[in-house]
């Protein structure tokens, strides 16, 4: 019971939605009526800029980070990493789901990497580390927030399954869920990154600009 009733808070935690209240309060728009359509990071950079955009993926990681870790309320899983992990990941889901249909934003939410990314920091730091560091390659070298997500999301498969051989069973599916998962909700990015016609973000404009001089 204590469990269902943790699964449900990291629910709710994943609910808030973070890029309609920053639209919201501070534009006095709702972001999902702009650009993609997503209450996301990505939408975020696209349509408020760079420094909303930060500031929403911090908050969505940070949601991620703070669901995964309420296992920390059940003491008898501080000695149990079997079961703390898979506990972690079922809650890392539940509040990915409340990203995506965030029960406070009549179920129209983001596409989850941001928390998916929390979760990983919770459960396993370095791999998360690592998805980072891909996600900020592809940003700098392609300023598309979408394809460093998705790059991002693949590598974390990789990471998981092959470089550190992760053992627990479920964590393997898992990753292998993210990597389809981030596939499939940017379908639309990548069909626009095809046709040449998705938006970049205004970070690294000065390289941008000294390589247009070359």
């Amino acid at each position: 019971m204590n469990e269902l009733l943790l699964i449900i808070l990291a629910y709710l935690i994943g609910s808030i939605p973070t890029a309609v209240w920053v639209s919201k309060h501070f534009f006095k728009i709702d972001i999902r009526d702009y650009g993609s359509g997503n209450a996301g990071a990505t939408n975020t950079f696209r349509v408020l800029g760079s420094k909303w955009g930060t500031l929403v993926m911090s908050i969505d990681v940070l949601k991620g980070v703070i669901a995964t870790s309420l296992y920390i309320l059940l003491p008898h899983y501080m000695a149990d990493e079997w079961s703390r992990t898979n506990f972690m990941v079922g809650l890392g889901l539940s509040a990915v789901l409340g990203h995506i249909f965030p029960l406070w934003a009549g179920f129209r939410g983001g596409k989850g990497v941001a928390t998916l990314l929390g979760m990983a920091v919770a459960i396993q730091p370095l791999v998360a580390l690592c998805c980072v560091g891909v996600f900020l390659l592809v940003l700098y070298l392609t300023r598309f927030v979408s394809l460093s997500s998705i790059l991002a999301g693949v590598s974390f498969m990789v990471f998981i399954l092959f470089i550190f051989n992760e053992k627990e069973t479920l964590y393997r599916i898992f990753a292998v869920l993210v990597a389809l998962m981030v596939i499939l909700t940017h379908q639309k990015n990548i069909t626009r990154i095809l046709k040449g016609t998705e938006s970049k973000i205004p970070f690294f404009k000065n390289r941008d600009r000294r390589k247009n001089r070359k």
